[in-house]
C-alpha cells in the first residue's frame, strides 16, 4: 500500500521536471505513462505535493519537542506561547524551514501563493516575531538553535528579501514581513558575528551541530544582504578550520543518525569562498577527495525503519548529499579536464537524490515535517541560483534513473 502512495508522488516528480525543460523527453514519458487516474500531472501538482506537507504542520503544535531551558516557573508554558510564530512543524527549527519552503513556493510558483501567503501573514506578524526576540534574546538562551535553526531563519530572512524586490504585485504585505523578521534577523546575525571567533574547532556531526552546513547558508545569506564583515568573518572561519584539510575519510560516514555528510558539506562551502577563484578549489578538491574512486560509502544508505524518527533523517542525508554534490560538481565545471570527474558526482547525486525522495511518505510525520524542505530546496536550486550546468544534466538524468527503477 505504501508503495501506491509513492509512485504516483514520484511519477508527477519526474513529469514536472522534464516538462518544463526536456520538451522531447517529456513528450515520450507522457505518450507512456499515467497515473492511476488515467491524468497526466504536472508541475504545478508536484509543488503543491512539497507545498502541502509544510501547510499541513507550521501551525500544528503537537507533537513537539522543544529545546526549552527554564528559568522559572513562568518557562511552563505551551509551545505557541513560548515562540509564537514558529511553534508548529514538531521543533523550531522546522517549524522555521517549513515557512521557508511556503515562502520559496508562493515566490515561483503563482498558483501556490495564495495559500502560502496566508498561512505566511498568521506566523510573521510584527508582535509574533517581538515575542520570538524576547525568548531568544533572554540570556539564559545563547546557544538556542545554533547554529541549524538561525542559519534556516536567514534563509527565510535572504527568501522574503528577495521576493520583496521582485515581487510587482500585491508587495506590501511581503515587504511588511520583510520588515518584520529583520530586528530577530538582526539578533541573530549579532549573536553569531560573537561566536564564530570563539569557535575554536569545527563541529563535524551529521546532525544540527555541525558547521560547514550552516556556515554555507550563512555566507549565502551575507552576501544576499552585502553584509560584507559578517561574510569576511565567516569566510576567515571557513579558511581556518577546513582549507587544510586533505583525504577526507569518507569510510567514516553515514553515522546512522546522519542528515547532513560533514566531508560535502564542507566541500560545498569551500566551492562558495572560492567562487572566484574555482582553479583554487579545483586543486583544494582533488587533495580532500583524491580523484582516483568515489568512496562506496557515499552511495545511498539503507533507511531501515522510516518511521523512526532518528532512522529517517538518512533521507535527509541522500537529498542535502544530492545538492551539495551538484554544488561541488559546479564548482568544477571550469576545467573541462574535470568533465569525467564532475560527471561521477552528478550521477551520484542523482541517486541520493532518487533514494531521498522515494522515502517521502506525507503519512509518517517523522519525516513529513521536514523532508519536504530538503525536497525543495534541492529541486528549486536554492544553492545554485546563478548556474544551469547541474540543473541542465538533473532534468534528464533525474528523470531518466526515477523512471527505470520505478516507473517501468
Amino acid at each position: 500500500m505504501m508503495m501506491m502512495i509513492r509512485i504516483p508522488f514520484l511519477f508527477l516528480l519526474a513529469t514536472a521536471i522534464v516538462i518544463t525543460s526536456s520538451p522531447s523527453i517529456g513528450k515520450r514519458l507522457i505518450e507512456s505513462k499515467s497515473n492511476t487516474n488515467g491524468s497526466i500531472t504536472d508541475l504545478a501538482e508536484m509543488r503543491r505535493s512539497f507545498a502541502s506537507l509544510a501547510l499541513s504542520c507550521v501551525h500544528r503544535e503537537y507533537p513537539n519537542k522543544i529545546a526549552h531551558v527554564l528559568a522559572s516557573d513562568t518557562d511552563i508554558q505551551a509551545p505557541r506561547y513560548l515562540t509564537p510564530a514558529f511553534y508548529g512543524c514538531f521543533d523550531w527549527h522546522s517549524a522555521v524551514h517549513g515557512h521557508w519552503l511556503l515562502a520559496r513556493l508562493a515566490r515561483i510558483d503563482a498558483n501556490l501563493s495564495a495559500e502560502c501567503r496566508q498561512a505566511l501573514a498568521k506566523s510573521l506578524t510584527k508582535e509574533k516575531l517581538q515575542e520570538e526576540i524576547v525568548y531568544i534574546g533572554s540570556e539564559q538562551r545563547p546557544s538556542f538553535e545554533r547554529p541549524y535553526g538561525l542559519a534556516w531563519f536567514l534563509q527565510l530572512a535572504m527568501e522574503l528579501d528577495e521576493w520583496a524586490h521582485e515581487e510587482k504585485q500585491n508587495a506590501e504585505e511581503i515587504l511588511q514581513w520583510r520588515e518584520n523578521v529583520r530586528p530577530l534577523e538582526d539578533l541573530i546575525v549579532t549573536r553569531l558575528s560573537s561566536w564564530l571567533p570563539k569557535l575554536s574547532y569545527p563541529i563535524r556531526s551529521g546532525e544540527h551541530s555541525q558547521t560547514a552546513f550552516a556556515l554555507g547558508f550563512l555566507l549565502d545569506y551575507a552576501h544576499r544582504m552585502n553584509n560584507i564583515a559578517f561574510a569576511e568573518l565567516i569566510e576567515q572561519r571557513s579558511l581556518d578550520y577546513f582549507s587544510t584539510d586533505t583525504n577526507y575519510p569518507f569510510v567514516y560516514e553515514p553515522s546512522g543518525e546522519d542528515f547532513l555528510s560533514a566531508g560535502l558539506a564542507e566541500a560545498d562551502l569551500l566551492r562558495r569562498i572560492m567562487k572566484n577563484k574555482p582553479q583554487d578549489f579545483i586543486q583544494w578538491f582533488n587533495r580532500f577527495l583524491p580523484p582516483s574512486s568515489l568512496p562506496s560509502s557515499l552511495e545511498p544508505p539503507l533507511i531501515a525503519d522510516p518511521t523512526d524518527p532518528k532512522s529517517i533523517h538518512l533521507a535527509g542525508l541522500c537529498l542535502s548529499r544530492a545538492w551539495m554534490l551538484e554544488g561541488i560538481a559546479d564548482g568544477l565545471s571550469v576545467d573541462i579536464q574535470q568533465n569525467e570527474r564532475r560527471n561521477q558526482l552528478l550521477e551520484l547525486s542523482q541517486r541520493n537524490a532518487q533514494a531521498g525522495l522515494i522515502a517521502i511518505d506525507e503519512n509518517h510525520y517523522e519525516g513529513g515535517h521536514w523532508l519536504g524542505t530538503f525536497a525543495v530546496y534541492y529541486i528549486t536550486r536554492r544553492g545554485l541560483i546563478n548556474s544551469t550546468t547541474c540543473q541542465n544534466y538533473t532534468t534528464t538524468t533525474l528523470l531518466l534513473c526515477l523512471a527505470s527503477k520505478i516507473f517501468l
